[in-house]
């Protein structure tokens, strides 16, 4: 069974690092925007929130997705490490797939702010940065409880 590779381990410790990369990006990020309705468009407050948004999701959000994604394709695709028969693995793929959605979302509301539109309002944002907790939780409990797995 490849489990037993020498390198496997550090493909999970991989994997583990870029998946809490991404999910402090997508905690955070959502967070800034509901700062970010609070201040004037234009506004020195308003640049200021501009650049740290893009930096968040430019410099640590998408590199670590990336790096997630690959990492955890190539776990998944190691014979032994996964019943693709379970249903367990399919509600996780799903999930996976609807953070990356949010991560879709999160880089369109952003390009909306480096615009000066505010078209959510405030409460909007506080309700979108549950979204992610939310996600997270299906997703580690897939992954570590193997629910549905018969």
């Amino acid at each position: 069974m490849n489990v037993f590779l020498p390198w496997f381990p550090w493909l999970k410790v991989v994997h583990i690092l870029a998946f809490t990369s991404w999910m402090a990006g997508n905690f955070y990020l959502p967070r800034l925007f509901v700062y970010h309705t609070q201040v004037a468009p234009g506004s020195p407050e308003s640049v200021r929130f501009q650049i740290m948004e893009r930096r968040l999701l430019r410099a640590i959000m998408t590199p670590a997705m990336i790096v997630t994604l690959l990492s955890g394709a190539a776990l998944a695709s190691l014979p032994g490490v996964i019943d693709w028969s379970a249903p367990w693995w399919w509600v996780k793929l799903f999930t996976v797939l609807l953070l990356c959605g949010f991560h879709g979302f999160c880089a369109r509301w952003r390009r909306d702010f480096a615009e000066d539109r505010r078209p959510h309002p405030e409460r909007f944002y506080r309700i979108a940065n549950e979204v992610p907790t939310l996600l997270m939780i299906v997703i580690v409990i897939m992954i570590v409880a193997r629910p549905f797995s018969g």
